[in-house]
């Protein structure tokens, strides 16, 4: 009998993509990479299939379709191209878990047609439960599908819960590295670059996550990820700062017992953990050791200073639509932010912009999802261009 579970990895040439790859090579009695998905880094991909030989590759940009087919002509690999393909393939009968790590919105509709389909999901794009939280997960529920949370924080509280269903959860802590800037000042961040924002001090992961960690935005995805994930109010997720990244997230009982989770940070371990659930797998990661962190430190977010993370609980307290214009203003801005197009602070007044002036709607369908993030994205450019020009240097 063949027990290996069949892993469509959505975003394989990504960061979270190349580890859960890792992840499948040290497991080939388990686990089998049977799709691959990339945007647009097609040698990557060919180098990916290539190794794994799996029985679908899709390059979303189509332009490049015509390499990565010759590339793989040689192998028993169906190519296709195209963001619709990836829609259309992730509901295949032969996959057993849909490991969705593309960037952004784009992971919310394949991730709503593998649930379809009566797929598990190892998430890891976020950004499906932030804009689309309340239906994502009914369309769990009713088709009898887990989400595996694969992000740390929301791995961490997952693992924390296991056995403690029937006990009442008071509240939930997410930590925080605090990024690069930790400490840093408005007058500081006004001058602050890409250069200084990619240089996050724990965790090595795609440039638009970690200029999500350096403006706290990260954490704020994660708060109203957290809601939807774990079925909790905002005043129940508490966000803390933890500069060493050791502890990943913590739970707190009804009874004031808190359970935390812990090791070093690395993505591999939340990673394995969602695909080989409810089974702990040995590995060769490295091991913690306490006398290596004897001091573990902990200090409150400065929301004043980082505004987006105010902005998600404000937009998780006002429900419907808020989350999506957040998340699309966000991504919009921190697009123009890598292009050197606007500042670091002007993120925010971005964001800000979107959700003070985009219509809200309070019980919004797919299509109104959909359309929200388009009409905020225009908006979002439009702000940018409205901006005035400045050289940004420290």
């Amino acid at each position: 009998m063949n027990n290996i579970k069949n892993v469509a990895i959505l975003g394989s040439t990504g960061s979270v993509g190349t580890q859960t790859l890792d992840v499948i090579k040290d497991n080939p009695t388990l686990f089998s990479a049977f799709m691959l998905t990339g945007h647009s880094n097609a040698s990557l991909l060919i180098q990916q299939a290539l190794e794994f030989v799996p029985r679908y590759v899709i390059i979303c940009d189509e332009d490049k379709y015509a390499e990565v087919k010759q590339a793989l002509v040689h192998l028993p690999i169906e190519v296709h191209a195209g963001y619709s393909a990836i829609k259309e393939m992730v509901t295949h009968p032969d996959i057993d878990v849909v490991l969705t790590a593309m960037v952004g919105f784009a992971g919310l509709e394949p991730t709503i047609n593998a649930i379809k389909a009566g797929k598990d999901i190892a998430l890891a794009n976020k950004e499906t439960l932030v804009v689309a939280g309340e239906l994502v997960t009914a369309l769990a529920k009713e088709h009898n599908v887990k989400i595996l949370p694969v992000d740390s924080e929301h791995s961490a509280i997952f693992q924390c819960l296991a056995g403690e269903e029937q006990n009442k959860i008071e509240k939930i802590i997410l930590t925080a590295s605090g990024g690069p800037f930790r400490g840093k000042t408005r007058d500081f961040l006004a001058g602050a670059t890409r250069e200084h924002a990619l240089k996050h001090p724990n965790w090595v992961m795609g440039a638009k996550i970690t200029i999500d960690s350096a403006s706290l935005m990260n954490k704020g995805l994660e708060v109203i990820e957290a809601k939807w994930l774990f079925g909790l109010e905002a005043d129940q997720i508490d966000v803390i700062v933890h500069p060493q990244s050791i502890i990943h997230s913590m739970v707190q009982f009804e009874d004031g017992s808190i359970k935390a989770q812990m090791g070093l940070p690395d993505m591999k371990l939340p990673i394995q953990y969602a695909l080989s659930y409810p089974n702990r797998i040995k590995n060769n990661f490295k091991r913690f050791d306490f006398t290596a962190y004897p001091n573990l430190s902990f200090e409150k977010p400065d929301m004043g200073t980082f505004r987006n993370l105010q902005f998600a609980y404000d937009a998780l307290n006002r429900k419907g639509n808020m989350a999506c214009i957040v998340n699309a203003a966000n991504e919009v801005a921190v697009a123009a932010f890598l292009k050197d197009e606007t500042g670091f602070l002007a993120m925010s007044d971005i964001i800000e912009g979107c959700m003070e002036s985009l219509p809200y709607m309070e019980q919004p369908t797919l299509a109104d999802y959909l359309n929200t993030d388009k009409e905020t994205r225009i908006f979002a450019q439009n702000l940018i261009k409205q901006m005035p020009l400045k050289a940004y240097h420290i």
